[in-house]
């Protein structure tokens, strides 16, 4: 029963790696799941709303900025 069982773990352990590489490098496969999945999950970006953050990291930048420089005129 031993050598069965070893036979068939090693079965098992060979081929279902090989079956997921299979199943994953399929291009049909990969086009409907994959891509179509990540759209759902991260939609294109807007431009208005690409324009909105540039704008926010721009203020965010410059008060760190401003506050950098107090903070370097006070021990001054």
């Amino acid at each position: 029963m031993g050598v069965k069982l070893e036979v068939f773990r090693m079965t098992i352990y060979l081929t279902f790696p090989v079956a997921m590489f299979w199943i994953a490098n399929q291009a049909e496969w990969f086009e409907d799941y994959v891509i179509q999945r990540k759209r759902e999950l991260w939609p294109p970006e807007k431009e208005d709303k690409r324009q909105e953050l540039e704008e926010f990291k721009e203020r965010i930048r410059k008060q760190r900025e401003e506050k950098l420089l107090r903070a370097a005129q006070q021990r001054s």
